[in-house]
């Protein structure tokens, strides 16, 4: 089974993740990142899942993906939550799957949660939000970084931040050492300067872009852009948290591949899977000089 283009760094291949997955050698992946179709109500083309059957269905990709990790990498999981049927209340399918990936004698350990908030997503659902008003909008994606062992890699000194302004005032000023009220006690070391400050769990971005190299291909070409798109800002986060450069990672539920295009911008190695071929072939614009290639190779007669 080949890919159906590569790049530099990369290979994407255009099937089912699972047989894809059943190719790759045991403890060759760094990291593994993905935000599969999510349980929701509404049924979406690129295809999803009901609650009630999410667990089930995803526990043959869990246990390919634990078997392709090196001992001590990560799995990343982007999975927003859904509501009940005719209901303005929540399901706990994300939380199940959460449970039974990383209960006792399970397959992974839970690292740390993240939460990705984007402050533009749409008010939903519009029966709750805007009709009756009695839900607010559910705008923040839990993420679950998952690890295969109990000291995963991992270095928050290449995620650091730049200092605000504020930071800088209280740098030059300097701490007050000593005990806090909350019980905390701020040592002298508190005071010093290094290349950032460390980021915390919850990483915002807005995933409103209107314009890139893949949005103007598909324009240009007639191509249906996918209706979920990864925003970047995720992927580039983990990618360098987790990984060094030439490492390798694979997105097994890839959509237009804004992980591969991350990956290979970051220096890494990448593996996407996409089952559904119009998405593979637009997301090769995402890289310089092959999008026309593929495209006139794979979709054009179609």
């Amino acid at each position: 089974m080949g890919p159906l283009y590569k790049t530099r760094l990369g290979r994407a291949y255009c099937a089912d993740c699972l047989d894809v997955l059943k190719t790759i050698p045991s403890g060759s992946i760094d990291l593994v990142i993905t935000s599969p179709p999510f349980a929701l109500r509404r049924k979406k083309s690129y295809g999803n899942v009901s609650a009630e059957k999410y667990c089930e269905w995803f526990w043959p990709f869990a246990q390919e993906i634990v078997r392709v990790l090196k001992r001590n990498r990560s799995f990343v999981l982007d999975i927003g939550g859904s509501w009940n049927k005719g209901e303005p209340t929540r399901t706990l399918y994300h939380f199940e799957l959460l449970l039974k990936l990383c209960s006792s004698n399970s397959l992974f350990r839970l690292a740390q949660e993240f939460y990705w908030y984007n402050p533009a997503k749409m008010p939903a659902p519009a029966q709750w939000v805007t009709i009756e008003r009695v839900r607010v909008k559910d705008a923040v994606n839990p993420i679950w970084w998952l690890a295969k062992s109990a000291r995963p890699k991992a270095s928050n000194r290449r995620v650091l931040k730049p200092y605000t302004k504020s930071m800088e005032n209280l740098l030059a000023k300097g701490y007050n050492a000593g005990p806090r009220p909350s019980g905390h006690i701020v040592s002298k070391n508190w005071n010093k300067r290094y290349k950032g400050s460390i980021p915390s769990n919850l990483i915002i971005a807005a995933n409103t872009r209107s314009s890139d190299r893949y949005l103007k291909a598909c324009k240009k070409y007639g191509l249906e852009v996918h209706p979920a798109r990864f925003v970047e800002a995720v992927p580039d986060f983990f990618i360098k948290f987790l990984t060094r450069k030439g490492d390798m990672v694979l997105d097994p539920f890839s959509g237009s591949n804004v992980v591969g295009e991350v990956a290979e911008r970051l220096e890494r190695r990448w593996i996407s899977i996409e089952i559904d071929k119009k998405y593979v072939v637009g997301s090769a614009f995402r890289f310089d000089s092959i999008g026309e290639i593929i495209y006139k190779k794979h979709l054009k007669h179609l």
